[in-house]
């Protein structure tokens, strides 16, 4: 890049990210829960028209605000309703972060800060994964973490602080109708750490507070407003009910150990988060006010998703961003000082880049040679599920060896200390990994874990039948059998859709672990496969 006009360099980025995010978004079906649910919610406003109200199986559901489906349903207009229009607009917030990424480090630093940050954030396992999916968490987070410096702006600088209190309330105001009032938690947790850590000694004017509070509330109430004026409180009671339930007790068994979120976040965000670790420390803070705030705000993410009783991988996402600055301040004062990187960074680095190398070649060759080892599987489920028929040339471990290679060379640059060719070779090597398994490795895992099920749902598709699950719960037969408007109570009704006086067909799926259904003498079985039996039942008339 030394031959290019600085000038360009966002475009470069943008370019890259589409090279990187964009293909083969639609290669794989959309994944249970998450992904699903989010893009019928989507589909749903669709085929209502009403793009106010958030549905699932056109039954009204609280447990998420509406601005990222309002995203997934304009893609689905112009893509169709699809894999890819599902996941396009993360893949538009992934390019778009990576491009404000550099400019924010190259207005507080310079050029060369701005893209080190972008290529660890780039380069990192789970945040680049996250701009591939359907969830909701990359847009939420963006929206916070750049509500949060503009606060920053606001608080530190003389000029424009009306005109940053109102962006940085109008953002907030866009992540409370993403994902919830969580997002300005977020932000007044991080704001109040930092009164505390300045020992309560600097607040912002009256009028800056006002103007944030009131463009924040503009901006949220077109949809809470808008809710609450058309259909009464009940709507947003539910929702703040389930909001104080998945802090307080562990929703759908997503309980895990205290520790959960930060093994998650270090080893899901390699490689920044190991060279982070040389950021931990006062010297960091020490005159450096983004550096506060982002310390601030990391800790602020970890502790209160510790807290939370319901523990989900994307939960501490947004831990990922201020991560990432802080590994590039790192970075940056090793190469500025000319300082020898630490041989136990450097070391952890490697085992743990080995570790994920491992995994990736590995997993294929498990798979490829199940016959020979599902014999040691205790779990009848998952043998049925890896037994399935998929093709699997062989050679697919090979791609996890690419990864190997990024690693080990990376890591003899980090032994070094040419810490800047170690992140350029470590973010191209994973950006290409994740590429390639998303191509040749990612669809088959897919067809192994839920392709059966939704390759029977897709055949179905039209019919004027029912479709439910037994035993288990799933969003896949609304969105790959297209579930229409009608019959809603019924549809709803698993107990009456089993064993009551049903008015036509109904198709259930169940596990093979599950026995129950082969006790009830009015189903048919269609065929097994995947670990799925799939059963018809017939009215009586």
């Amino acid at each position: 890049m030394k031959n290019i006009d600085k000038k360009y360099f966002p475009y470069l980025i943008a370019l890259i990210g589409a090279m990187f995010f964009l293909p083969f978004l639609g290669r794989v079906h959309l994944f249970d829960w998450d992904e699903i649910n989010f893009a019928e919610s989507a589909r749903e406003m669709l085929v209502t028209g009403d793009y106010f109200r958030v549905r699932i199986g056109f039954l009204p559901f609280w447990e998420k605000p509406p601005f990222f489906f309002w995203l997934q349903a304009a893609s689905m207009k112009i893509f169709g309703i699809n894999e890819f229009a599902a996941r396009f607009p993360n893949a538009i917030f992934g390019i778009i972060t990576l491009v404000t990424l550099y400019l924010i480090g190259k207005k507080e630093k310079n050029s060369r800060f701005g893209l080190i940050w972008t290529l660890l954030f780039f380069g990192s396992i789970l945040p680049h994964l996250y701009f591939k999916s359907g969830i909701i968490d990359p847009a939420f987070n963006y929206f916070i973490f750049t509500a949060i410096y503009f606060l920053i702006k606001a608080m530190n600088n003389t000029a424009n602080k009306l005109r940053n209190s109102a962006i940085s309330g109008a953002l907030i105001g866009l992540a409370i109708i993403t994902k919830g009032p969580v997002g300005l938690l977020l932000l007044l947790l991080t704001f109040i750490t930092i009164l505390a850590v300045d020992k309560f000694k600097k607040w912002p004017r009256l009028k800056d507070v006002s103007i944030f509070a009131l463009s924040a509330f503009l901006v949220s109430f077109m949809w809470y407003g808008t809710e609450i004026i058309a259909n009464g409180p009940w709507f947003l009671v539910e929702f703040i009910k389930y909001q104080i339930e998945l802090f307080s007790t562990p929703v759908a068994n997503h309980e895990q150990p205290i520790y959960y979120h930060f093994l998650v976040v270090f080893l899901g965000c390699f490689p920044m988060s190991v060279l982070a670790l040389g950021s931990f420390n006062k010297t960091t803070i020490r005159n450096n006010t983004l550096a506060k705030w982002m310390m601030s705000l990391f800790w602020v993410v970890m502790i209160l998703f510790t807290i939370v009783t319901t523990k989900i991988v994307h939960y501490s996402s947004m831990a990922y961003l201020p991560l990432s600055y802080l590994a590039a301040l790192y970075i940056t004062r090793l190469i500025d000082e000319k300082l020898i990187t630490p041989k136990i960074i450097s070391w952890v680095y490697l085992i743990i880049g080995l570790i994920f190398g491992i995994l990736l070649t590995t997993l294929p060759l498990v798979i490829y040679f199940i016959a020979d080892i599902k014999p040691y599987i205790n779990d009848p489920f998952a043998v049925a599920n890896l037994m399935k028929p998929v093709y699997w040339s062989g050679f697919e471990f090979l791609i996890g060896l690419v990864f190997i290679i990024s690693v080990v060379s990376s890591s003899l640059y980090l032994f070094k200390s040419k810490v800047l060719k170690s992140i350029k070779i470590m973010s191209l090597g994973t950006g290409i990994t994740l590429l390639l398994y998303s191509i040749f490795v990612v669809p088959k895992i897919e067809q192994h874990t839920q392709g059966s099920l939704i390759d029977f749902l897709k055949s179905v598709e039209g019919k004027d039948v029912y479709v439910t699950t037994s035993g288990f719960r799933s969003y896949a037969p609304y969105f790959y059998f297209k579930q229409p408007n009608d019959n809603l109570d019924k549809r709803a009704n698993k107990q009456w859709l089993i064993q009551g006086d049903i008015d036509k067909p109904v198709y259930i799926i169940s596990k093979i672990t599950d026995t129950y259904l082969e006790t009830l003498p009015d189903l048919k079985l269609i065929k097994e496969e995947g670990g799925l039996r799939f059963y018809k039942r017939l009215p009586l008339n």
